[in-house]
């Protein structure tokens, strides 16, 4: 059970992702770092790999943080580029633009370099000299404009592609993959909480925004200001939760209130597993592990200034603070 909840305030920034491909090469594989040429050379297919889902590689170098060379099961060398994220460069110039809220100044361009080396040596932690499996995507296919591979990296039983877009450290390419949803989501919570790569960013695509967490990470995160008028955009208001903790947080019967005594209970059953994000949103939809709709008519957060107020089943306090 979570308890003292300790609330920082932040500011709170927000972007966008990463690789496809098609079957003849459709250019959409994103362009090959300086050092790796596109590949000429005979290579060997993964067609029995997709039938299963997963090939299990060796990890012979990793290029940059989203990008990696492997060796497959009958010995031949592959490139793979990671599937639906983009790391920042390190070895070509990086693009402002591409990262949203990033500035187009000498500044933001260094920020990005110093955050493409971090991607860098946390791809090179996880993944150098490791087994690791890929998994393809139908929708992506197997090869890029480039020749190079397209696939998810599972290293450890996580899925590391993933990880970069939770940990701030890839943006999400855009891209026509099975995963897209997911990974929309995962980057946009990582530029809610300014992690990673979007520390360098200066404002959201959202306005409005703040953070406060407790010291057992549980987090919540609030986009009170929705684009347009926030009555005719409700569900672009919203809270996410997120569980930084080790363990599973039963969340039934908690209660998420407003200054003003709006009060939302999730459902019997609401679980937020470790590393998990919930968001509550505060118009209607269909309820899934990682949204909840409120189901409200008008807007609840205030844009200038509120106060969330979480509560357990039992009614204490979890986590209380007021944002301005």
């Amino acid at each position: 059970m979570v308890r003292g909840a300790t609330a920082t305030l932040v500011i709170v920034l927000l972007v966008v992702f990463s690789g496809c491909l098609g079957g003849g090469g459709v250019a959409t594989d994103p362009a090959p770092t300086p050092t790796e040429p596109p590949s000429t050379t005979a290579t060997s297919s993964p067609t029995d790999a997709t039938a299963t889902g997963d090939v299990s590689v060796e990890v012979v170098e990793v290029v940059d943080g989203d990008t990696i060379k492997v060796v497959m099961p009958d010995g031949a060398r592959e490139t793979v580029r990671l599937l639906g994220v983009d790391t920042p460069e390190v070895y070509g110039e990086n693009t402002p633009g591409e990262f949203e809220g990033v500035p187009d100044t000498d500044e933001g361009i260094a920020c990005l370099r110093d955050a493409g080396h971090d991607a860098s040596d946390f791809a090179k932690d996880r993944l150098s000299g490791k087994t690791v499996e890929l998994r393809f995507d139908e929708k992506a296919g197997e090869r890029g404009y480039y020749g190079r591979l397209l696939a998810y990296v599972v290293v450890d039983g996580s899925e590391f592609n993933y990880e970069l877009l939770t940990d701030g450290h890839a943006r999400f390419y855009e891209s026509s993959l099975e995963e897209r949803e997911r990974y929309e989501r995962a980057e946009r919570d990582a530029r809610e909480r300014g992690v990673g790569l979007w520390a360098c960013a200066t404002e959201g695509s959202a306005a409005g925004g703040s953070d406060a967490s407790t010291d057992d990470g549980f987090s919540v995160t609030i986009v009170a200001d929705a684009p347009g008028n926030d009555n005719d955009n409700l569900n672009e208001e919203y809270v996410t939760f997120r569980n930084d903790g080790d363990e599973v947080l039963d969340l039934s019967g908690w209660t998420v209130s407003d200054a003003a005594g709006a009060t939302y209970t999730f459902a019997e059953g609401t679980e937020l597993a470790p590393g998990g994000v919930l968001r509550l949103h505060t118009g209607s939809g269909t309820d899934s592990a990682e949204d909840v709709y409120w189901g409200r008519s008008g807007a609840v957060w205030n844009n200038g200034g509120d106060t969330i107020t979480v509560r357990d089943a039992s009614g204490e306090t979890v986590l209380s603070y007021t944002y301005e």
